[in-house]
């Protein structure tokens, strides 16, 4: 007997919403998990999933990706690409790695809170899917770099990071608990699979394997395609949920959910992606600046997907842009010289070469990230490193959870925006921030920052080293330059030929 094609059965197969004869509508289906915004499950019947497939379809063709992925680990295991790879490089890796896997992991959970609470049928037969594909991510992300660990410890951090009470791991939490693990199941199909998965995931991975494939890491750059193809299917799930919400009336709602997801996802992706693209990724190997790419991929794309649904750009949209200028350079300092701090070590990727390309596709640059680099530079030159290691902690955003920074030199516009709340005091790096935390204080109140905790003598002794047990980096583990500081060398050269 023939099989029947796909479109002859699918539709029927997967059209499985019932009336509960039981337990009422409201207790299968409680709001609180649903998200659904009080639009009734009539009316989820007309969503209608872009990307259909089987689960034989599914299983075959995640076969041959894992097949590909771990094939081509196999032959080039002997490549020596890690002795190779420039420190950089590696040290986008170890980055990654850290901040991502697990990442994955609560992002199958999402999918999981989708595939038991959607409401309508395709989401939950997308998400199952969904749920399968992270389960995937984090397994694969882990297995990778593990062959690394006996070779560089801070490889370990692709499991570690979000065990630990390192700053940036508790900024990657943040930001992903808020998104999609105390999310009801249609704002997570908002939030993480069309604000966060299609809007900037998608976009990380084909630039990450654009770069690895540049780089002559062609493992990472088949690990890397082999997830994006993934995350491109059930980034899917977001857009239909938003059609049947803002048709019933939800559009502020939707607006809401999407503005906020934008922005937190933009601040993770802004100190992940900007220096790896700027600064750690070797001069000879950059295509792009961050901000052409971000101008090319994040904000054309949307925009016509914002606008093409029937929502509008978010409030900040301008203000966000106009950050493509500076906030990542910001990060980037405040990375390279709280480097005691991170699981990696980063690239200062300021030589004189790359201070003349940054300068070129950032004009101003030199007036003023350059000025504070100068500094930096005269010391190590000087042979005073002490001046260019921190003594205490920076200022965090209540928000981000990330040092609060901008433009420092000429257009110095550094710049706290507090907020009083139930008798506490609130630091947020910009109105965006703010805004975010104005929407649901009561989701927010009660986290502390790594900066709270220390003055709430949390952290002891009270001190960078207590600050550094506390966040649990262990000797082997504590980030230093990526290159030994090798660029000062090349500094001190060029400023001998210029006399």
């Amino acid at each position: 007997m023939a099989l029947l094609e796909r479109h002859e059965w699918y539709d029927i197969a997967r059209s499985t919403n019932w009336t509960p004869q039981y337990v009422s509508e409201a207790e299968l289906f409680p709001d609180v998990m649903t998200g659904a915004q009080g639009v009734p499950m009539d009316k989820w019947e007309v969503y209608d999933e872009p990307y259909k497939t089987s689960y034989p379809e599914y299983v075959r063709i995640q076969r041959e990706k894992d097949a590909g992925a771990y094939s081509v680990k196999a032959a080039l295991e002997r490549s020596r690409i890690y002795e190779n790879a420039d420190p950089g490089w590696r040290s986008i890796l170890k980055s990654h790695y850290g901040a991502i896997a697990l990442g994955e992991y609560a992002a199958m959970s999402a999918e999981a809170r989708m595939c038991r609470f959607g409401r309508a049928p395709g989401m939950r037969n997308m998400a199952t899917f969904g749920m399968l594909d992270e389960n995937r991510h984090a397994q694969i992300q882990l297995y990778f770099p593990h062959e690394y660990c006996p070779k560089d410890r801070q490889f370990d951090w692709a499991h570690k990071a979000y065990h630990s009470n390192e700053w940036a791991a508790i900024a990657a939490r943040h930001a992903f608990d808020d998104l999609f693990m105390a999310r009801g199941a249609t704002e997570i199909a908002v939030m993480l699979t069309f604000a966060f998965e299609t809007g900037f995931t998608n976009m990380q991975f084909l630039g990450l394997a654009a770069d690895a494939a540049e780089a002559g890491d062609f493992t990472f750059a088949s690990l890397i395609s082999s997830i994006q193809t993934d995350e491109s299917r059930h980034a899917q799930i977001g857009g239909p949920a938003l059609q049947v919400l803002i048709a019933n009336g939800r559009k502020a709602e939707a607006q809401k959910l999407v503005d906020i997801a934008i922005a937190r996802a933009w601040r993770i992706f802004c100190i992940l992606t900007g220096p790896s693209m700027d600064y750690n990724t070797p001069l000879e190997h950059r295509k792009q600046s961050f901000k052409e790419f971000m101008q090319e991929w994040i904000v054309g794309q949307f925009e016509r997907s914002l606008i093409d649904l029937g929502l509008d750009l978010p409030w900040y949209w301008d203000k966000m842009i106009a950050e493509f200028d500076y906030q990542h350079h910001a990060y980037q300092m405040g990375l390279w010289f709280w480097r005691p701090t991170l699981w990696w070590n980063p690239a200062a990727g300021v030589t004189p070469e790359c201070r003349e390309w940054l300068e070129e596709k950032y004009p101003g640059w030199n007036a003023s990230f350059g000025k504070a680099w100068d500094v930096i530079t005269e010391n190590l030159l000087n042979g005073k490193p002490e001046l260019t290691m921190p003594e205490t902690l920076p200022i965090v955003c209540n928000m981000s959870q990330i040092p609060i920074c901008a433009i420092p030199g000429d257009g110095w516009s550094v710049k706290d925006y507090p907020l009083e709340y139930e008798g506490r005091l609130y630091h947020f790096n910009s109105e965006i921030d703010r805004w975010i935390f104005e929407q649901d204080p009561v989701r927010y109140r009660g986290h502390m920052t790594l900066v709270d905790r220390f003055l709430a003598g949390k952290i002891q002794p009270p001190d960078l080293m207590g600050a550094l047990m506390y966040m649990n980096l262990a000797p082997g583990e504590i980030g230093d330059d990526a290159h030994n500081y090798a660029w000062v060398e090349a500094f001190r050269q060029h400023k001998q030929a210029a006399e």
